[in-house]
C-alpha cells in the first residue's frame, strides 16, 4: 500500500498492510522544536535545520528526512509555504538550541528574559516569560463582557494569539491571489508524494468562546448566559462556514483530511454536562461535517483532548470521522474501552502511547512495551493511526523517540 492508501484503509476500517503512523501532519501530532533538535543530534542529521512553524506551541516541521526515516503517512498541506530560506530568521529557542522562526514573527524581548508578541495597534497578545516553552495568551479580547452586536468579531479574534500568530498556510491567508496558490501548492504537493495530506481548518467553537471571554467566564456563560453564547456561535458559524466554503472550493478535491479542533474534555470528563454539548454545540458540529461531506471527498477528524468519552456518540453523530489525540491518561479512555465501545464507528489517531509518564520518564524498553501492548489493541479492524497522545514535548529522550519508532517495526515484522 502506499501511504495515502494506508490511512484510507486506516479510516475505511479496514486493516492496512501495516499500521499508519503520523508526525507533524497537525499542530496536536508534531514535536517540539526542542526535542526535534535534540532528536535530530542523537541521530546523527546535521543537515537542515528546526523551523518552528507553529510558533506559539513551537512546533518543529518535520524534514522529509525525518518523515522518510520513521514511515510517516501524513503530512499538512501547510509545509507547501514558508519554503525560501528568506521565509525564515534564525533564532535562539528557550534550551540555547538553534532554530528559525518564519520571517513576519518577531516577539519582542523583555528585560526580564521573557518574549512578548504584540498586535498591529501594540496590544500585548502573547508571552513567553524566561524558562517557558510556548507562548500564552495574555489578550482576552471580550473579557469583561459581550459586545451588543459582533460586528466587531473579526477584529476580536485577530487579537487572540491562536489567529494572530497562526501556523501555515494561514499565515499567508491575506495575501493575493492566496486560494489559487493553495490549490497549485496542494496540486504540487499531490504529485510528489504518496502521503494522505491534511488541511488543518480550525473551526473551533467552544474554543472560541474561551479564547475570547476566558475560559472561567465562558464556561460560566453556558449555564448563567447560553442566549449569548447561541448569538456568538452563530456569528462564528458564518465565518468557519464562509471559510469552509473556500478550503472546499480549493483543495476538496485533493486534499484526503479536513482537521477541525475544538477541546471538549479535562482530564475527569468533559466541561460540559453531554446535554449542554449536545443543546448548544452538537448542530453546529454537524453542520460543519455536513458541508465537508457534501462539497469535497475529505474525511473529518476532530482534535479534542481531554476525556471525551461522554461526547463520542455524539461526536461520531455529528459526523466526525476521525478523533485526535486520545487521551488514554483521562477518565473513561483507557484504551481497550475506546476500541470496544466505538472501534467500529471512529478512527482514533492518537493514544499510540503513554505521554504522561512513559514517553517522557520511561525507559526505552518501557516505552516499547507500551507501544507493542497499544498496538495489539488499536490495530484490528483498521480504525486506527499511530500517534502520540498529542504533541511530543521538549522533555521526551531522543532515545525513547527512536524507541517508539522501533516498537512499531517491530510490532508489523512479527505480523502485526
Amino acid at each position: 500500500m502506499t501511504s495515502r492508501e494506508r490511512i484510507l484503509a486506516a479510516i475505511a476500517h479496514r486493516e492496512p498492510d501495516r499500521v499508519p503512523v503520523d508526525l507533524g501532519a497537525t499542530p496536536s501530532s508534531g514535536i517540539s522544536a526542542i526535542a526535534y533538535g535534540r532528536l535530530k543530534q542523537h541521530l546523527g542529521m546535521s543537515g537542515g535545520g528546526t523551523r518552528v512553524y507553529d510558533v506559539v506551541q513551537q512546533l518543529a516541521q518535520p524534514e522529509e528526512d525525518i518523515l522518510d526515516r520513521f514511515g510517516i503517512d501524513a503530512v499538512d498541506l501547510g509545509r507547501t509555504f514558508n519554503t525560501r530560506d528568506e521565509d525564515w530568521h534564525e533564532v535562539t529557542l528557550s534550551d540555547g538550541s538553534p532554530g528559525f522562526y518564519p520571517a513576519w514573527f518577531r516577539p519582542d524581548r523583555g528585560t526580564d528574559g521573557s518574549w512578548r508578541a504584540h498586535a498591529a495597534d501594540g496590544t500585548e497578545i502573547a508571552v513567553q516569560l524566561k524558562g517557558m516553552d510556548f507562548f500564552d495568551q495574555s489578550c482576552f479580547p471580550w473579557l469583561d463582557d459581550y459586545p451588543a452586536d459582533f460586528s466587531g468579531l473579526p477584529e476580536a479574534m485577530g487579537k487572540v494569539l491562536w489567529a494572530a500568530l497562526v501556523h501555515s498556510p494561514w499565515d499567508h491567508a491575506g495575501d493575493p491571489e492566496f486560494w489559487e496558490r493553495l490549490r497549485e501548492n496542494t496540486l504540487k504537493l499531490r504529485q510528489e508524494t504518496d502521503r494522505a495530506i491534511m488541511v488543518v481548518v480550525g473551526c473551533n467553537l467552544f474554543e472560541w468562546g474561551t479564547f475570547l471571554r476566558r475560559i472561567d467566564n465562558f464556561l460560566m456563560d453556558l449555564i448563567a448566559e447560553p442566549g449569548e453564547v447561541e448569538r456568538l456561535l452563530e456569528a462564528l458559524m458564518e465565518i468557519h462556514l464562509a471559510t469552509l466554503e473556500k478550503v472546499c472550493a480549493a483543495v476538496g478535491d485533493i486534499a484526503d483530511l479536513c482537521r477541525f479542533g475544538d477541546d471538549l474534555g479535562m482530564d475527569t470528563g468533559p466541561f460540559m454536562a453531554p446535554d449542554t454539548y449536545r443543546k448548544l454545540f452538537k448542530p453546529h458540529h454537524t453542520r460543519l461535517c455536513a458541508y465537508v461531506h457534501r462539497h469535497s471527498s475529505m474525511h473529518t477528524f476532530l482534535h479534542s483532548c481531554g476525556s471525551i468519552h461522554a461526547l463520542l456518540p455524539d461526536l461520531i453523530e455529528a459526523g466526525f470521522e476521525v478523533i485526535n489525540p486520545v487521551q488514554t491518561a483521562c477518565l473513561d479512555m483507557e484504551p481497550d474501552r475506546l476500541k470496544r465501545e466505538f472501534g467500529r464507528d471512529v478512527t482514533f489517531w492518537g493514544g499510540g502511547v503513554d505521554t504522561r509518564k512513559v514517553l517522557n520518564h520511561g525507559t526505552p524498553a518501557e516505552v516499547r512495551d507500551d507501544v507493542l501492548n497499544r498496538l495489539k489493541i488499536f490495530t484490528p479492524g483498521g480504525g486506527f493511526v499511530f500517534n502520540t497522545v498529542h504533541n511530543i514535548l521538549p522533555d521526551v529522550p531522543p532515545q525513547n523517540i527512536v524507541a517508539m519508532y522501533d516498537a512499531i517495526d517491530e510490532f508489523h515484522r512479527a505480523g502485526g
